[in-house]
């Protein structure tokens, strides 16, 4: 007998105002923070229709389910625990670092259970249990130190793991993703399809389609899709006097307590910063950001401004939206009509920032 699907409509609620700037451009249920996004982690959990619940704008490239009669909150990391039995949950962007470990721990042998890993090539060093490897058809692995002590790693279909880099779990590679030689990854960090990786990460979450492929330092940090850090960049994630971290929050408008020692850079979609730029721990910025030039910014850049230390000014919508279809053209995507539609509002919506 066939069994009939829940359809669940997964809520963005205040989680839509508190993540941004990276719900700008997505629904809350399609943010990665390990492995899989919100919804498919769920998805993968418990078999259901699941479908976003998000604010109208998104609803053209994500639409509602007319036969949703259930709703869950999309900010919940399905299959965790916060200690008094309920699931995490991602309020702010910084949580989204912060919570990939546990992410990875779900999502590890929720998408490799029951399934054999590609064999792994003798020309890497294995530290730890081999088993807590797995690689995905068509991804090639070699000359790498590959570290499992602290947790798995998963590379994605197609990826590459170039010679000399090294990789200490928990990690996620995605699809097609390069990890240039000699590229440094501490654990947990996810990194989503097609991305170009280099220099060094630690606790790093990339949603996908992002370049950070140079020489420079990158830590708990959150990137969105269609970024691209040159080389030399780097960003702080440790005041230099060890105090707590601030960062900007959208719904308060000011710079607000993270409870964090360490805490990177934020990034929306769209956003680039040029060879050398070197920035401020905590620095957020948002939707269609260009920095360059020399001096640290400042720490809160408003979407579409293009500048650098000395100043910032608005981004034309048409050079943005032209140059948004350059960057995706380069991985075979098209940048849609309802891609446009979405960006020329949000782009409405963040003048007040600018």
């Amino acid at each position: 007998m066939t069994q009939t699907l829940r359809h669940i409509a997964l809520a963005d609620g205040d989680a839509h105002d508190t993540l941004l700037p990276l719900t700008f451009t997505r629904p809350v249920s399609e943010l990665r923070i390990g492995i899989l996004t919100m919804a498919e982690r769920r998805a993968a959990l418990e078999p259901a229709v699941y479908s976003p619940l998000t604010v109208d704008y998104l609803t053209e490239k994500w639409p509602a389910d007319p036969e949703a009669t259930e709703t869950a909150d999309a900010a919940e990391i399905a299959g965790t625990d916060d200690g008094t039995g309920r699931p995490l949950r991602i309020t702010r962007p910084h949580d989204i670092f912060t919570h990939c470990g546990a992410a990875l721990d779900v999502d590890f042998p929720l998408v490799t259970h029951g399934r054999e890993s590609q064999p792994l090539s003798p020309t890497n060093t294995v530290i730890g249990p081999p088993e807590r490897i797995f690689i995905e058809a068509g991804a090639r692995v070699e000359g790498a130190i590959l570290s499992t002590t602290g947790g798995p790693i998963y590379i994605g279909a197609d990826a590459q793991i170039g010679e000399g880099s090294c990789l200490r779990g928990p990690i996620s590679v995605g699809a097609k993703t390069i990890v240039n030689m000699g590229t440094r990854i501490y654990g947990p960090t996810a990194i989503g399809p097609q991305c170009r990786i280099g220099g060094e990460l630690n606790n790093v979450v990339i949603q996908g389609y992002t370049n950070k492929a140079h020489d420079g330092f990158l830590g708990n940090a959150v990137l969105g899709e269609w970024c691209n850090l040159g080389a030399g960049c780097n960003a702080s994630n440790l005041k230099n006097d060890y105090t707590e971290v601030k960062q900007w929050s959208y719904p308060q408008r000011r710079f607000a307590k993270t409870g964090l020692l360490h805490c990177g850079l934020v990034m929306g979609d769209h956003s680039k910063a040029g060879i050398n730029t070197m920035l401020n721990t905590a620095t957020v910025t948002g939707v269609g950001v260009n920095i360059h030039g020399t001096g640290f910014p400042r720490n809160f850049v408003a979407s579409f401004s293009e500048g650098s230390a000395s100043g910032f000014e608005t981004v034309p919508f048409r050079k943005f939206i032209d140059t948004a279809r350059r960057v995706m053209a380069r991985r075979d995507v098209e940048l849609t009509e309802a891609d446009e539609h979405m960006l020329t509002t949000v782009y409405a919506l963040t003048e007040t920032y600018r």
